[in-house]
């Protein structure tokens, strides 16, 4: 049976598989401590859980009308983006997708044609390059250097760009960093993109999880001309504990949007309608469940870079933002014998059962990432288990 190339070049999502790995060790019993998984550990808001029940209840379970998102969850988008962003978007430059994910990829699809360039910071989240990959379009990747929390210049940037550039990918929260660009920052290098012909993807899952003295700004906000050549991708997943319900959304220039739906209206045909009626509560409803969250990650931000910064042979900057925290264990390979992310990875999961996952998914060798969304009963074990195996400075 014949697979097609481009699926045998796809990669296996790193951090769903370790994930796998520590759920297949748990089931024979064995008392793992993961820190694999990319969603919040709180139940989805009630008020949210309530007006998908009352949805259902009216019937709304056919078809979304139009796929690319009800007038109701466009227009809450519209206003989310407006009350938080300072971001003017009307309906049509809006559509509702099946979760982040989703949006990212039919933009990838609808922009990049085989041989096309997209400029991809390192770290990076795992499906970036896939995506891209998946288009014949070539990620070039430029890598943040710890000594600048992973932030990429905008003197990186310009070196980077080609003939052959079609999109830049900027994520601020980051996942896996957890460092946040400031507003200044933004600026610099939308002032850098504001005359080119590049699209800016401009990820915002976790444009609420910010933490400390971090100030957020949307890159659409930057100037008209970012506006003009900026997606902005966010969804119900991070800020609302909504990971499973797959709702996603992105705004940006009106044809871009309407080819995006076009490819969508071919292949998923958009979200549960239900989970529409849930994405408004979520963005027009009661938010005070999402500061506690926040306050919650922040404090766990904070201890976990302090454990982690006192293990032998790791460093850690500190988390500003998401819920991740990106240490360098490179300090420990020797003492562990391994040579790479992935050998530490699954020595630190065999002998410590603490689930990572390797930072070589996200573009940098020397790291490994650190979910904090989970308890912080769980991350004191962990940690515990850590400094045991790698010892304490």
């Amino acid at each position: 049976m014949k697979i097609s190339q481009r699926i045998q070049e796809l990669e296996e999502s790193a951090t769903l598989a370790v994930s796998a790995k520590a759920a297949a060790m748990k089931k024979q019993g064995i008392n793992v401590v993961g820190f694999g998984a990319g969603e919040p550990d709180f139940p989805t808001p009630v008020n949210i859980r309530n007006a998908c029940k009352a949805a259902l209840d009216a019937g709304h379970t056919k078809y979304a009308s139009p796929a690319s998102g009800i007038p109701a969850a466009k227009e809450a988008v519209c206003s989310k983006f407006k009350r938080e962003n300072n971001l003017e978007y009307t309906p049509s430059q809006v559509m509702i997708t099946v979760g982040g994910k989703e949006a990212l990829y039919l933009a990838s699809m609808t922009l990049l044609d085989p041989g096309d360039e997209a400029i991809l910071p390192a770290p990076y989240w795992v499906s970036y390059p896939e995506q891209i990959k998946l288009c014949g379009a070539k990620p070039v990747i430029i890598e943040g250097k710890e000594s600048n929390n992973f932030k990429v210049t905008p003197e990186q940037i310009a070196k980077a760009i080609t003939p052959k550039t079609r999109v830049l990918i900027f994520n601020s929260p980051s996942n896996p960093g957890g460092f946040t660009y400031t507003p200044d920052e933004v600026r610099a290098i939308a002032k850098l993109v504001a005359d080119k012909d590049i699209i800016v993807f401009s990820d915002e899952m976790y444009d609420r999880l910010i933490y400390g003295n971090q100030r957020f700004l949307s890159f659409a906000a930057c100037s008209p001309e970012n506006y003009a050549r900026t997606l902005t991708f966010n969804a119900g997943s991070k800020t609302y504990s909504m990971t499973g319900w797959r709702v996603g959304y992105v705004a940006g220039p009106e044809p871009i949007i309407k080819a995006m739906a076009k490819l969508q209206s071919q292949t998923t045909s958009g979200t549960a309608t239900f989970c529409h009626h849930a994405l408004v509560e979520a963005l027009s409803g009661d938010q005070a469940e999402v500061e506690k969250m926040r306050k919650e990650f922040e404090r766990r931000a904070e201890y976990m870079h302090q454990r982690l910064n006192g293990i032998k042979g790791v460093t850690c900057v500190q988390p500003t933002g998401a819920f991740y925290a990106f240490p360098n264990v490179s300090g420990a390979f020797a003492a562990l014998g391994v040579k790479g992310s992935l050998d530490f990875s699954a020595k630190v999961l065999e002998q410590a059962h603490v689930a990572v996952v390797p930072g070589i998914a996200f573009g940098l060798d020397d790291y490994v990432r650190l979910s904090f969304a989970t308890s912080m009963e769980q991350i004191r074990e962990g940690c515990d288990r850590l400094e045991k195996l790698l010892g304490k400075i």
